[in-house]
Protein backbone atom coordinates (compact mmCIF):
# COMPACT_ATOMS: atom_id res chain seq x y z
CA UNK A 1 0.00 0.00 0.00
CA UNK A 2 1.81 3.22 -0.99
CA UNK A 3 2.76 5.38 1.79
CA UNK A 4 1.38 9.14 2.54
CA UNK A 5 3.41 11.73 2.33
CA UNK A 6 3.27 15.49 3.17
CA UNK A 7 5.42 18.25 1.35
CA UNK A 8 4.95 21.57 3.02
CA UNK A 9 5.27 24.58 0.72
CA UNK A 10 5.07 21.88 -2.04
CA UNK A 11 3.52 23.66 -4.88
CA UNK A 12 6.15 26.13 -6.16
CA UNK A 13 10.07 25.65 -6.27
CA UNK A 14 11.84 23.26 -4.53
CA UNK A 15 8.57 21.94 -2.57
CA UNK A 16 7.09 21.54 -6.20
CA UNK A 17 9.83 19.05 -7.49
CA UNK A 18 9.55 17.09 -4.08
CA UNK A 19 5.90 16.51 -4.71
CA UNK A 20 6.34 15.22 -8.36
CA UNK A 21 9.30 12.97 -7.39
CA UNK A 22 8.20 11.38 -4.56
CA UNK A 23 4.50 10.73 -6.36
CA UNK A 24 6.51 9.42 -9.18
CA UNK A 25 8.16 7.08 -6.67
CA UNK A 26 4.90 5.59 -5.88
CA UNK A 27 3.26 8.22 -2.70
CA UNK A 28 0.65 9.51 -2.00
CA UNK A 29 1.35 12.71 -1.51
CA UNK A 30 -0.19 15.93 -0.28
CA UNK A 31 1.30 19.39 -1.32
CA UNK A 32 0.58 22.29 0.94
CA UNK A 33 0.59 25.79 0.23
CA UNK A 34 -0.59 28.97 1.78
CA UNK A 35 -0.81 32.31 -1.08
CA UNK A 36 -1.07 31.40 -4.50
CA UNK A 37 -3.95 29.41 -5.10
CA UNK A 38 -3.54 30.21 -9.39
CA UNK A 39 -0.13 28.28 -8.78
CA UNK A 40 -1.71 25.69 -6.29
CA UNK A 41 -4.49 25.24 -8.73
CA UNK A 42 -1.98 24.75 -11.86
CA UNK A 43 0.40 22.99 -10.14
CA UNK A 44 -2.70 20.63 -9.06
CA UNK A 45 -4.41 20.48 -12.86
CA UNK A 46 -0.62 19.40 -13.95
CA UNK A 47 0.30 16.72 -11.69
CA UNK A 48 -3.02 15.45 -10.04
CA UNK A 49 -1.37 16.00 -6.40
CA UNK A 50 -4.21 17.08 -4.30
CA UNK A 51 -2.88 20.34 -3.01
CA UNK A 52 -3.83 21.48 1.11
CA UNK A 53 -4.11 25.06 2.40
CA UNK A 54 -3.19 26.35 5.39
CA UNK A 55 -0.83 28.38 7.36
CA UNK A 56 2.17 26.05 9.09
CA UNK A 57 3.01 29.02 11.48
CA UNK A 58 -0.20 28.05 13.03
CA UNK A 59 -0.17 25.37 15.02
CA UNK A 60 -4.33 25.05 15.07
CA UNK A 61 -4.03 25.39 11.03
CA UNK A 62 -1.49 22.37 11.09
CA UNK A 63 -3.59 20.16 13.41
CA UNK A 64 -7.24 20.70 10.89
CA UNK A 65 -4.49 20.21 7.92
CA UNK A 66 -3.29 17.07 8.97
CA UNK A 67 -6.38 15.80 9.88
CA UNK A 68 -8.00 16.44 6.52
CA UNK A 69 -5.21 14.86 5.15
CA UNK A 70 -5.61 12.14 6.52
CA UNK A 71 -9.07 11.86 6.26
CA UNK A 72 -8.45 12.09 2.40
CA UNK A 73 -5.34 9.41 2.04
CA UNK A 74 -4.60 7.94 5.68
CA UNK A 75 -1.91 8.29 8.32
CA UNK A 76 0.43 10.55 7.38
CA UNK A 77 4.25 8.11 7.24
CA UNK A 78 6.49 10.62 5.66
CA UNK A 79 6.60 14.53 6.06
CA UNK A 80 8.98 16.68 4.42
CA UNK A 81 9.25 20.39 6.12
CA UNK A 82 10.08 22.64 3.29
CA UNK A 83 7.67 25.56 3.90
CA UNK A 84 9.70 29.14 4.05
CA UNK A 85 10.22 32.34 3.52
CA UNK A 86 12.47 35.03 3.27
CA UNK A 87 12.25 39.01 5.22
CA UNK A 88 16.20 39.97 4.50
CA UNK A 89 17.45 42.83 6.54
CA UNK A 90 20.97 43.65 8.32
CA UNK A 91 19.88 43.37 11.95
CA UNK A 92 20.55 46.56 12.81
CA UNK A 93 17.41 47.65 10.25
CA UNK A 94 15.48 44.18 11.22
CA UNK A 95 11.63 45.10 11.96
CA UNK A 96 10.35 42.83 14.70
CA UNK A 97 7.49 41.76 12.19
CA UNK A 98 10.75 40.72 10.11
CA UNK A 99 11.82 38.20 12.51
CA UNK A 100 9.28 37.20 13.95
CA UNK A 101 7.89 36.25 10.47
CA UNK A 102 10.66 33.86 9.67
CA UNK A 103 11.18 32.55 12.46
CA UNK A 104 7.70 31.03 13.12
CA UNK A 105 6.76 29.95 9.50
CA UNK A 106 10.67 28.46 9.06
CA UNK A 107 11.63 26.85 12.36
CA UNK A 108 8.48 27.01 14.43
CA UNK A 109 6.37 25.25 11.76
CA UNK A 110 8.80 22.20 12.08
CA UNK A 111 6.95 21.87 15.75
CA UNK A 112 3.50 22.67 14.45
CA UNK A 113 3.39 20.13 11.77
CA UNK A 114 5.59 17.44 13.46
CA UNK A 115 3.88 17.33 16.23
CA UNK A 116 1.11 16.39 14.16
CA UNK A 117 2.28 13.09 13.28
CA UNK A 118 5.21 12.18 15.27
CA UNK A 119 2.71 10.02 17.84
CA UNK A 120 1.05 8.07 14.68
CA UNK A 121 4.49 7.33 13.69
CA UNK A 122 5.48 5.96 17.17
CA UNK A 123 2.96 4.11 17.25
CA UNK A 124 2.98 2.65 13.20
CA UNK A 125 6.80 2.07 14.32
CA UNK A 126 7.62 3.96 11.09
CA UNK A 127 7.96 7.26 9.59
CA UNK A 128 10.29 9.36 7.84
CA UNK A 129 11.22 13.43 8.32
CA UNK A 130 13.53 15.20 6.34
CA UNK A 131 14.03 18.77 6.83
CA UNK A 132 15.04 21.66 3.78
CA UNK A 133 17.18 23.93 5.48
CA UNK A 134 19.67 25.79 3.66
CA UNK A 135 23.60 26.69 3.37
CA UNK A 136 22.51 29.44 5.20
CA UNK A 137 21.78 28.02 8.25
CA UNK A 138 25.30 26.27 7.88
CA UNK A 139 27.69 29.34 7.47
CA UNK A 140 25.66 32.34 7.65
CA UNK A 141 24.63 35.12 5.42
CA UNK A 142 24.99 38.74 5.26
CA UNK A 143 21.49 40.48 5.33
CA UNK A 144 20.09 37.14 7.02
CA UNK A 145 19.94 36.93 10.55
CA UNK A 146 16.60 35.88 10.82
CA UNK A 147 16.75 33.09 8.20
CA UNK A 148 20.14 31.89 9.22
CA UNK A 149 19.31 31.46 12.36
CA UNK A 150 15.60 29.82 11.41
CA UNK A 151 17.69 27.21 9.59
CA UNK A 152 20.28 26.83 12.10
CA UNK A 153 17.37 25.86 14.25
CA UNK A 154 15.82 23.69 11.62
CA UNK A 155 19.66 21.59 12.53
CA UNK A 156 19.30 21.24 15.63
CA UNK A 157 15.83 20.16 15.25
CA UNK A 158 16.77 17.22 13.34
CA UNK A 159 19.39 16.01 15.49
CA UNK A 160 17.69 16.25 18.44
CA UNK A 161 14.17 14.47 17.27
CA UNK A 162 16.25 11.65 15.35
CA UNK A 163 17.49 10.65 18.85
CA UNK A 164 13.74 10.40 20.39
CA UNK A 165 12.77 8.88 17.75
CA UNK A 166 15.01 6.29 16.27
CA UNK A 167 14.06 3.24 18.44
CA UNK A 168 10.62 3.95 16.80
CA UNK A 169 11.70 3.36 13.66
CA UNK A 170 11.32 7.14 12.88
CA UNK A 171 14.44 8.41 10.86
CA UNK A 172 14.96 12.42 10.95
CA UNK A 173 17.16 14.22 8.59
CA UNK A 174 17.92 17.70 7.13
CA UNK A 175 19.12 18.75 3.53
CA UNK A 176 20.86 22.08 3.02
CA UNK A 177 20.23 23.10 -0.12
CA UNK A 178 22.49 25.84 -1.36
CA UNK A 179 21.68 28.10 -4.52
CA UNK A 180 19.21 26.28 -6.45
CA UNK A 181 17.67 27.72 -9.70
CA UNK A 182 14.01 28.24 -8.53
CA UNK A 183 11.71 31.80 -9.14
CA UNK A 184 13.59 33.12 -5.90
CA UNK A 185 17.52 32.95 -7.61
CA UNK A 186 16.28 33.67 -10.66
CA UNK A 187 15.19 36.92 -9.57
CA UNK A 188 18.27 37.54 -8.74
CA UNK A 189 20.03 40.48 -11.22
CA UNK A 190 21.81 38.51 -13.88
CA UNK A 191 25.54 40.29 -13.22
CA UNK A 192 25.08 39.47 -9.68
CA UNK A 193 24.42 35.93 -10.32
CA UNK A 194 27.56 36.30 -12.83
CA UNK A 195 29.61 37.62 -10.72
CA UNK A 196 29.03 37.29 -6.98
CA UNK A 197 27.06 33.95 -6.69
CA UNK A 198 28.41 31.12 -9.31
CA UNK A 199 31.99 31.91 -8.89
CA UNK A 200 31.35 30.63 -5.69
CA UNK A 201 30.43 27.11 -6.72
CA UNK A 202 33.13 24.88 -7.33
CA UNK A 203 30.51 22.64 -9.73
CA UNK A 204 29.85 26.55 -11.81
CA UNK A 205 26.10 26.24 -11.78
CA UNK A 206 23.01 26.61 -9.97
CA UNK A 207 21.58 23.49 -8.49
CA UNK A 208 18.21 22.76 -9.91
CA UNK A 209 15.08 21.62 -7.67
CA UNK A 210 14.96 18.00 -9.29
CA UNK A 211 18.53 16.94 -7.70
CA UNK A 212 17.11 17.96 -3.91
CA UNK A 213 13.88 15.99 -5.21
CA UNK A 214 15.77 12.99 -5.23
CA UNK A 215 17.84 13.71 -2.06
CA UNK A 216 14.48 13.75 -0.77
CA UNK A 217 13.21 10.51 -2.29
CA UNK A 218 16.25 8.38 -1.15
CA UNK A 219 16.00 9.89 2.64
CA UNK A 220 12.04 9.14 2.91
CA UNK A 221 12.08 5.53 1.55
CA UNK A 222 12.93 2.31 3.38
CA UNK A 223 16.68 2.27 1.69
CA UNK A 224 17.75 5.22 3.53
CA UNK A 225 16.91 3.62 7.27
CA UNK A 226 20.49 3.71 8.66
CA UNK A 227 20.47 7.42 8.32
CA UNK A 228 19.14 9.67 10.99
CA UNK A 229 19.90 12.56 12.50
CA UNK A 230 22.30 13.50 9.78
CA UNK A 231 22.98 16.97 7.44
CA UNK A 232 22.89 16.61 3.44
CA UNK A 233 24.90 19.20 1.57
CA UNK A 234 23.75 19.71 -1.51
CA UNK A 235 25.29 22.69 -2.64
CA UNK A 236 27.82 22.06 -5.35
CA UNK A 237 30.91 22.65 -3.33
CA UNK A 238 30.42 26.00 -2.09
CA UNK A 239 30.43 25.00 1.81
CA UNK A 240 31.79 21.99 3.38
CA UNK A 241 30.76 20.76 6.65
Amino acid sequence: MARVAVVTGGTRGIGAAISRALKAAGYKVAANYVGNDEAAQKFKAETGIGVYKWDVSSFEACAAGIKQVEADLGPVEVLINNAGITRDSQLHRMKPEQWTAVINTNLGSLFNMTRQVIEGMRERKFGRIVNISSINGQKGQFGQTNYSAAKAGEIGFTKALAQEGARSGITVNAICPGYINTEMVQAVPKDVLEKSILPLIPIGRLGEPEEIARCVVFLASDDAGLITGSTLTANGGQYFT
